[in-house]
């Protein structure tokens, strides 16, 4: 597959172009961010494992029948996925409280949630990632009525399979995003699933192995991030 042009840089993620319209390839930089790019570091080898991280919960998930974007590993930080139209919003399904869900309602971290609470953000740096509703999303026109019931149709399945997979590995997933969108007018997700986006602590401990680490000042970032590829099975080179 030939690399040409890069089309999009984000805050850790650059998009290249191929010689298929329909393929792009997804390269995982060392770059970290947090509190909307407010906070940035290089983390040697970051990119490498959330790479690697993110194929495998691909995998997973389409072996269970969520249509992803992610088609193959390409090299340590690159990887092959179709050219999605992306809606402009970011799904979060909480299972326990942490982060914001706490500030907001003042509620005790690490409270389980029964059942699971779903929550949609506009992607939008400038404006700080607002919380949106429905009405938002279908009077301004960010997606389709469909489009809103399919992604939370999709991100319920997601939650249906993620969690018992890293609670077999002795590990919590508290929340995460997942963003979609279009493929030959097919929804599916897109972006990545890696502790990048995701909440994720030892079950016994409670220790967190995310990004709250980095973004906390707790230290040993990727080595957490590569704790728990390790104790759901994947290898690291």
């Amino acid at each position: 597959m030939e690399k040409r042009a890069e089309l999009y840089a984000g805050k850790a993620k650059s998009v290249f172009g191929t010689e298929d319209p329909d393929l792009l390839v997804l390269e995982f930089r060392d770059d970290t961010s947090a509190f909307d790019g407010k906070k940035r570091q290089q983390l040697a080898r970051k990119g490498q494992v959330n790479n690697r991280f993110n194929a495998f919960v691909m995998d997973r998930l389409a072996a269970a029948g969520v249509p992803t974007h992610f088609e193959r590993l390409l090299g340590d930080r690159e990887s092959l996925v179709k050219r999605l139209d992306m809606l402009p919003l970011e799904c979060v399904v909480r299972n326990y409280a942490a982060g914001s869900l706490c500030r907001r309602y003042g509620v005790e971290e690490g409270l389980e949630l029964v059942p699971p609470t779903f929550e949609f953000f506009l992607k939008s740096d400038a404006l700080g990632d607002p919380m949106v509703n429905e009405y938002h999303i279908r009077s301004l026109g960010w997606a389709e009525p469909w489009q809103v019931e399919r992604m939370k149709e999709l991100t319920f399945r997601i939650n249906e399979i993620l969690p018992p997979l890293f609670a077999a590995a002795d590990l919590l997933l508290v929340d995460y995003k997942l963003e979609f969108g279009l493929f030959r007018g097919e929804l599916m997700l897109g972006d990545e699933v890696t502790p990048d986006g995701c909440r994720v602590w030892d079950r016994r401990t409670r220790e967190k192995l995310d990004k709250d680490r980095f973004r906390q000042d707790l230290g040993r970032v990727v080595e957490s991030y590569e704790l728990v590829g390790n104790r759901l099975g994947i290898h690291f080179d």
